[in-house]
């Protein structure tokens, strides 16, 4: 699981942490009994403190997403469908929402986003193309 910080996006670190964690279970990135990384490795190779990252995985076994087994570590619960329709969604809302907010801010009006956020869908979905016919063409 790839966990990236933006340091400059106002948000808390733990707040970022628990955001990606939950959509990568929503996604089915991370399945149910996987492992999640360790505080000490992950702490390091994000370059914050220890406590952050233990926030962050408290603050995810309060809403149920994992669970903490002492001595063993914390893992995405089983009984958190990754796959439910409404977690998805509802993940996706709220970064849609943020980014609305942000084009606002940058006097982005609603069809010229609309275009945007097509022409970029366009991009990923070449992008994943792109990548599939490599990963074909190795086997």
């Amino acid at each position: 699981m790839l966990l990236q910080i933006n340091f400059k996006s106002g948000k808390p670190v733990y707040l970022q942490l628990v955001d990606q964690i939950k959509a990568a279970a929503a996604a089915g990135t991370v399945h149910a009994g996987e492992p999640l990384p360790s505080i000490r490795p992950l702490a390091e190779e994000l370059r914050v403190n220890r406590n952050t990252i233990a926030k962050a995985y408290g603050e995810l076994e309060s809403q149920g997403v994992i669970e903490t087994i002492p001595g063993k570590g914390c893992f995405v619960k089983a009984n958190n469908s990754p796959l439910k329709k409404e977690v998805r969604r509802k993940l996706l809302e709220g970064e849609i929402d943020q980014v609305i907010v942000q084009a606002h801010h940058l006097q982005v009006g609603q069809q010229e986003f609309v275009d945007m956020v097509g022409e970029r869908f366009e991009v990923m979905e070449e992008k994943r193309r792109v990548s599939e016919s490599k990963e074909e063409q190795k086997e």
